[in-house]
């Protein structure tokens, strides 16, 4: 069967192609499945197109979240019948064979398709919430409103949490504002802590999620955190930033400095599927998050900025590198 897939060819360069998918004899515990839409995931896809990530090889197919219909099923699949639609970690790829070892899961009746995709940046988001201390009535404050922080920002929110959200694009905090999240704050206008000091009573906030993925960001906004407060590492550090180690380093030793706790949130520190032996899991946050996606407390509507085609691969990719406050959350659409 021919299959499209967009294919990261050289750094900077998208290209559409054709392949062949064996779907003529399905392994025994395998689904064929056929893309609805797959969500663009900007930060991890950009620094893949970029060349710069050692662990992804170019020329490469890249993306991990996808809302698929079952074409076919293997002899041993038991739970999933043709016309299945679910939500799986795909790629950018029309025909995709995927084993039922891998995270495969039935989507209710009633869901908007296009908006199941974004389960997997919820569920990445969610990860900080997970290893946070949020309980109802903290003060959090989340920097860098991109896909991952805005999904961030709403579940702390739904979590209990007074959210201020921080971004230099006005853009991004209107998208954060219709997303539910009343504080916002420009960083660029200068001011910040005197800002987050006035909305938390001069206390700071008891939980900081930096989300941006800047290393700046995340040490200059240390002194947001109120006394035994904790900052979350939840998007993934990139580029050289240097910096004073010991003046950090006293941010977590010293009560002066607020004695802040400094947590990594990357999403593989849990197993996918669920067992009895763990509470958290890939499995229980995603179904989760569709049941929020669902009945409508995770707002979605506002972060789809576009719905394009495969062949529109390279408005996609350079809208999302050169003009990031329109590209948001771009999905492909494979019909």
């Amino acid at each position: 069967m021919k299959s499209r897939k967009i294919v990261f060819a050289a750094p900077w360069k998208t290209e559409l192609a054709v392949e062949e998918v064996e779907t003529a004899a399905v392994p025994e515990n395998a689904l064929v499945l056929r893309k609805h839409f797959t969500l663009v995931s900007a930060g991890t896809e950009l620094a893949c197109l970029s060349g710069g990530e050692s662990w992804f090889k170019l020329p490469g197919v890249h993306g991990y979240t996808a809302l698929s219909e079952v074409l076919a099923v293997g002899a041993g699949v038991k739970d999933f019948a043709k016309g299945d639609l679910v939500f799986h970690y795909g790629n950018h790829r029309e025909i995709q064979v995927v084993p039922t070892t891998d995270l495969v899961l039935k989507v209710p009746a009633g869901i908007t398709e296009k908006h199941v995709p974004f389960t997997r940046m919820a569920t990445i988001a969610m990860t900080a919430i997970r290893v946070s201390g949020i309980e109802l009535g903290d003060a959090v404050a989340v920097t860098g409103q991109g896909l991952v922080g805005i999904m961030a920002a709403q579940l702390a929110r739904l979590s209990g949490g007074e959210v201020i959200a921080l971004d230099p694009s006005a853009q991004r905090l209107e998208l954060a504002r219709r997303c539910g999240i009343v504080h916002t704050i420009d960083p660029s206008a200068g001011g910040v802590k005197e800002k987050v000091m006035a909305l938390t009573g001069g206390a700071g906030v008891s939980t900081y999620i930096e989300a941006s993925g800047v290393p700046k960001v995340f040490i200059e906004s240390l002194p947001l955190v109120g006394k035994g407060g904790e900052a979350i590492l939840l998007g993934s550090p990139r580029g050289e930033y240097p910096v004073n180690a010991t003046e950090l380093l006293n941010y977590s030793h010293l009560w002066s400095h607020g004695c802040v706790t400094v947590k990594g949130a990357h999403e593989w520190r849990y197993p996918v599927k669920h067992d009895g032996f763990v509470k958290h899991s890939f499995e229980r946050n995603s179904r989760i998050v569709i049941d929020l996606i669902k009945s409508g407390a995770l707002a979605i509507d506002p972060l789809l900025t576009h719905t394009l085609k495969p062949e529109q691969h390279a408005q996609a990719y350079e809208g999302l590198r050169h003009e990031k406050e329109k590209y948001i959350g771009v999905v492909f659409d494979w019909s």
